[in-house]
């Protein structure tokens, strides 16, 4: 799943001119929400990361320290 998200994230990267180092964090935190939370992973049942990780947590709750939540979408 990393190689996948690296390779995804490079192309963004590469095909996209940044005006300014804010534009790009900018885009960089978009993907990163857009990926855990919209995109379904085939390795993981066709389900995003954020699904996944939230139905472990119900599962096996004596294995996290804290609540897993739902980040809100950044701010463009």
């Amino acid at each position: 799943m990393v190689e996948q998200f690296n390779g995804r994230i490079s192309e963004v990267l590469s095909t996209t001119r940044f005006d300014s180092a804010e534009n790009l964090k900018q885009t960089l935190l978009r993907y990163g929400y857009l990926y855990s939370h919209h995109i379904p992973q085939r390795t993981l049942g066709h389900r995003t990361p954020g699904e996944t990780l939230n139905n472990w947590q119900k599962k096996k709750l004596k294995l996290f320290h804290k609540q897993v939540r739902d980040h809100a979408e950044p701010k463009i």
